[in-house]
């Protein structure tokens, strides 16, 4: 088979030639048919996520059919549509797996971060943490659920009660995001970087009741933001047009510092939060909430071998929605 392998951070992912792998015995065999390119890839190819094993094939936004299963998989799963989010292993036994918090265990792998991902024709994952994909969707668009679209969910699920909602960073999560929050009858406030009048038309088109430059305050204070961009200075930005007993959610696995602020924009109990990863009951529960509110997933796609372009492309911001790589 034909993968995409990062060595180097620094460097450009590299096209190989590689054996097809064989499924252990908790893991399912998939052909790839999509896989989606997140700004969690650009951290990994940066060197900013320390946790990384090289070489690793990344990608963890993946659809593909299950072509053959481990001994202990069901024999069932053969022939069925598959997802592969980021959370691809669990130690389910520590205090976090216990309580319902696995996106924290200490001992997680991730996929395309520590297991090899779906840069590739073809991977591995294990079944346990695979998701159904409904026939319905195109593996191109279901692609950046597995990460775009479920981080998103996660954040919106920190911010449930929030009738007035800023998203800052309008990329891949936001465009899936803001159709969830819609959905659910909350007005969207959409930050952009300044000079993009197109990103910010974009974001009204999709629903947003207002969409401005980051550094302009909303017509109105915010009861919760989340922050997809990876950028630290936003959360000072957010708070100051946050309401009191409001939140700020940070839903990166990277941000840039966070510089310092007066208190006065964190009194009034005010919060800040991040996201981590995911759990397997987001995932389930963000396909059940699609059911009655379908979302449309902008797609910009390469080939496989144009990997590095489809990095360089999100990289500069040069696409609307997601961007998709098909064997």
């Amino acid at each position: 088979m034909r993968a995409m392998v990062l060595h180097t951070p620094g460097q450009p992912l590299q096209l190989q030639e590689r054996p097809i792998p064989k499924p252990g015995v908790q893991q399912l065999l998939i052909k790839v048919q999509a896989c989606g390119v997140c700004r969690t890839d650009l951290h990994l190819l940066d060197g900013e996520l320390p946790q990384a094993v090289l070489p690793r094939v990344p990608g963890h936004e993946i659809v593909g059919e299950v072509t053959a299963v481990g001994a202990d998989v069901p024999p069932g799963w053969i022939g069925l549509r598959v997802g592969v989010p980021w959370l691809g292993w669990t130690c389910g036994q520590c205090t976090f797996c216990t309580s319902g918090r696995e996106n924290l265990c200490d001992q997680a792998q991730f996929t395309g971060c520590h297991l090899d991902g779906g840069y590739a024709e073809y991977t591995v994952a294990d079944w346990r943490y695979c998701f159904p994909i409904p026939e319905t969707l195109s593996a191109t668009h279901a692609a950046p659920l597995l990460c775009a679209g479920l981080i998103g969910f996660r954040a919106l699920q920190m911010a449930k009660g929030a009738h007035h909602l800023g998203l800052y960073g309008f990329g891949a999560a936001a465009h899936l995001a803001i159709q969830v929050a819609r959905g659910r009858g909350q007005q969207v406030y959409a930050f952009t970087r300044p000079d993009d009048s197109e990103g910010q038309a974009y974001a009204r088109s999709l629903g947003a009741t207002w969409a401005g430059p980051s550094d302009q305050p909303p017509p109105h204070l915010l009861d919760a933001s989340l922050i997809f961009a990876p950028v630290g200075a936003l959360v000072p930005q957010a708070l100051e047009v946050t309401v009191k007993g409001g939140c700020v959610i940070c839903a990166g696995i990277h941000m840039s510092d966070i510089p310092g602020f007066p208190y006065r924009l964190l009194w009034g109990e005010r919060s800040v939060r991040s996201v981590a990863n995911l759990t397997r009951e987001d995932g389930i529960a963000f396909f059940e909430e699609l059911q009655h509110t379908p979302v449309q997933c902008d797609v910009t796609w390469f080939a496989l071998q144009d990997a590095n372009d489809a990095l360089t492309c999100l990289r500069a911001g040069h696409f609307k929605g997601a961007v998709v790589l098909t064997p």
